[in-house]
């Protein structure tokens, strides 16, 4: 398929209702994080089975559906990078050269579009399973070393724009899936005093998988470090998984920060993680 006719699909599929409640719900009013941002009205699943309909569309088709001013059309350019990289990062093809290429091609084009990715929806549905499983993987990117990684990450982390440091935290997400905190607990310091709530959350959420899938003790070493300067949402979604008692302790040593937005956790209100 062409992104012409993915995009001519997905237009045929607009639902006016949907498409308001996602522009309330994504924030899309004046002086709003998602301000200006246009939809379709489109939920995943649906855009999920135009992905799976569409999954060998040639890479350079993809810029346009990244570039469209639909935001469930970039979410299916982004969905395809997904599912061209995963297709690439099986167990017998990790070190094949010709599949090291390929996920190297796909990882610079998504860095080169990372700004269209432009909600917190479209990171989260793309940076672990992309950034995150490139950093796990060979490449020839650089010197293909962690520290030519480490500077990719950094120069997201390091960007004025709001979603590419999105990307450098919760990629991080599949490298603590894989045992590996280091990656969480660089970039959950270097965010931690971020003014925007979506950080907050990204930098909470990312501690809260180190507990859960490397060790509640480093967890709680991170906390007597920084809980005392933590923003109060942070610290909430890191804490989640504890006791209740635990919990209070850990919210009692918080000076806490106000938030900037009064979004519901995002687990509860996209419904999708990945």
């Amino acid at each position: 398929m062409t992104a012409k006719e993915i995009i001519s699909y997905m237009e045929s599929l607009q639902n006016e209702n949907q498409r308001q409640v996602l522009m309330r719900f994504f924030k899309t009013g004046p002086g709003e994080y998602g301000e200006g941002d246009a939809f379709l009205g489109l939920k995943v699943p649906q855009t999920r089975e135009v992905v799976k309909a569409a999954k060998d569309t040639p890479l350079e088709e993809v810029p346009e559906l990244l570039m469209s001013h639909w935001h469930e059309v970039r979410l299916c350019g982004l969905l395809l990078l997904v599912a061209q990289f995963e297709k690439l990062s099986t167990k017998r093809l990790a070190k094949d050269e010709k599949a090291i290429e390929k996920r190297d091609e796909i990882l610079t084009l998504y860095l080169k579009y990372a700004e269209q990715a432009n909600n917190w929806d479209l990171v989260d549905l793309s940076a672990p399973k992309i950034l995150g499983s490139w950093l796990l993987l060979p490449t020839h990117l650089g010197d293909g070393t962690d520290n030519y990684k480490r500077q990719v990450l950094d120069e997201l982390a390091m960007s004025d724009n709001l979603w590419r440091k999105r990307m450098s935290m919760v990629c991080t997400w599949k490298t603590s899936q894989q045992g590996d905190p280091s990656w969480c607990l660089r970039y959950a310091e270097m965010h931690l005093h971020h003014p925007h709530d979506l950080m907050h959350k990204a930098v909470g959420w990312m501690l809260r998988e180190v507990g859960k899938r490397v060790s509640m003790d480093l967890l709680r070493e991170f906390l007597r470090q920084h809980a005392h300067e933590m923003p109060r949402t942070a610290l909430r979604y890191a804490i989640e998984k504890m006791s209740e008692p635990e919990r209070k302790q850990w919210l009692d040593q918080c000076r806490g920060y106000p938030c900037y937005s009064t979004l519901q956790p995002l687990q509860k209100a996209f419904g999708e993680m990945p």
